[in-house]
């Protein structure tokens, strides 16, 4: 499986960074299957849109967390996730919603939307993918494929 990560440099050897905030499966090095979202967030912000690709190599031997949708527990991994903690898990693989839903997300856990209405507001959302990698052993599964420059239409 092809997998792709938005940079703003060429990333031959990827890395689990610890940053200032978390996101949405804690720390980890981040990916997706769908290079038009990999396009669109290689092109936020200032800076040239590297695209870079991995051919990915699943091993059994990997603690990994998969969600197929959005769902209460997807909502309540991400809040934790969100709020610091982290997990044992080597991989996570799961829906990314869109800045919508994301707004939303924050919403829920700021506490002015309950989980009722988070699930009235997000119904009509696609989410799209991303899978997390939170270790070496996680990392291992990629073998970088290249890397384009890539801008936005």
């Amino acid at each position: 499986m092809i997998l792709y990560h938005a940079s703003k440099m060429i990333v031959e050897f990827p890395e689990v960074r610890k940053t200032k905030y978390t996101k949405d499966f804690s720390w980890g090095f981040y990916c997706t299957n769908n290079k038009e979202q990999a396009i669109r967030w290689a092109n936020r912000g200032d800076g040239t849109p590297v695209v870079n690709s991995y051919i990915y190599t699943p091993k059994d031997s990997l603690s990994v967390l998969r969600f197929e949708q959005m769902s209460d527990e997807w909502l309540d991994f991400i809040a934790k996730c969100r709020n610091g903690e982290t997990h044992h898990y080597d991989i996570v693989e799961g829906p990314m919603a869109n800045d919508t839903v994301w707004n939303y997300v924050n919403d829920f856990l700021a506490g002015t939307i309950n989980r009722k209405q988070f699930w009235v507001l997000a119904e009509f959302r696609y989410p799209t993918h991303q899978i997390s990698f939170h270790t070496l052993a996680a990392i291992d599964c990629l073998k970088y494929n290249g890397s384009e420059v890539i801008y936005d239409k």
